[in-house]
This record gives structure tokens, sequence and C-alpha cells, in this order.
């Protein structure tokens, strides 16, 4: 059994050269903290906070985030689809996940805020009822996505096939329509 970690700061730790203990950090809050191509595998995430810290390309197999916030992180390249399902919840504010991926995954009221999603793979994945406020979604892959009740009134640079995606109740503003006339390659001004 993992060894649990309680309502412990944690600041400017480089966990690619020191790998983060195998255990449950619960309450927990990381600032400023290097993840870096570190190896997260079985580690769970209970209601922790990070705040400006760097996942670039961490491996999360197995990894568990349940009810964690991410605060101008960066987390580029991540592959949350490998993460462990089970109480799956995150925020992310101001955060860069260029390149991440959630395939697959079932996020259902996931928040993005100010985030620059540019080429994330929300593939296959259940984003209902999410909020896209204010997110680049440039190069964003949705196929077979559900994103149903999702918010994407304030979202920009989305391509969003409407034929191939489940959108019922989905909220986007006039501005933002013709990101679901992109296939068809016609000009709207």
């Amino acid at each position: 059994m993992n060894s649990l970690i309680l309502d412990k700061t944690f600041t400017k730790e480089n966990y690619t050269t020191n790998r983060l203990a195998i255990a449950e950090y619960d309450n927990c809050i990381f600032e400023e903290c290097i993840f870096a191509e570190a190896f997260l595998s079985d580690v769970n995430f209970v209601e922790c906070t990070f705040i400006e810290c760097d996942f670039t390309n961490a491996k999360t197999q197995q990894t568990s985030f349940n009810t964690v916030e991410f605060t101008n992180c960066k987390l580029l390249g991540v592959l949350f689809n490998g993460c462990n399902p089970f109480l799956l919840s995150f925020t992310f504010t101001d955060c860069n996940l260029q390149l991440a991926s959630f395939y697959k995954l079932t996020i259902k009221k996931t928040v993005f805020k100010n985030c620059n999603l540019e080429q994330v793979d929300f593939s296959m994945a259940n984003a209902s009822e999410s909020s896209f406020e204010t997110c680049n979604l440039k190069n964003a892959i949705f196929d077979d996505t559900i994103i149903e009740k999702a918010d994407f009134r304030t979202a920009y640079n989305y391509a969003i096939d409407p034929e191939n995606n489940r959108i019922k109740n989905a909220k986007f503003s006039k501005n933002g329509l013709a990101g679901l006339l992109t296939k068809h390659k016609i000009n709207i001004s």
C-alpha cells in the first residue's frame, strides 16, 4: 500500500532528476515544481493544487488525478489518456496543454479557462458539460467526441464537425459558428 502524504507544500522541487515518491498526495500544493519527463506512474493526487509547474512530457501511466487544479502550468504533450480513469477530475486555468491527449477519456464537467489547447486530442473523449472559456483550440482534434452541453462561447480557432461529434445542447457564439462549418470550405464574412 502506498504511503499517505497530507497537507504538504512542495516548492521549486525538481522531479525530473529526483523521482517523486509513489504515494497518495492528499490536499498538497506543488509550486514551481518541475515534472518534465518525470515518471508519475501509480502516484495518486487527491484534491491537490499545482501552481506554475512544468509537466512537459511527464509520464502519467495509471496516475490518479482526483479533483486536481492546475494553474499557470505547462503540460505540453501530457498523455492524460494513460491516467487512472477512476474519479478522474481536474481544472485547468491559464495552462499550456499543447499536444496533450485526452483520447477516450471521460472528462465530464472539466473546466479549461484561458488555456492553450492547440493540437490537443479529444478523440472519442466524453467532455460533455465541459467549459472551454477563452481557450485557443487551433488544430485540436474532435473526432467522435461527446461535447453535449459543453460551453465553447468564448473559445476560438476550433474546427468541430457536427456530423462526427455529439454536440447536442453545446453552446457556441455566433462568431464561432464558422468553426462548425470548416469542413465545407466556405467563406463566411
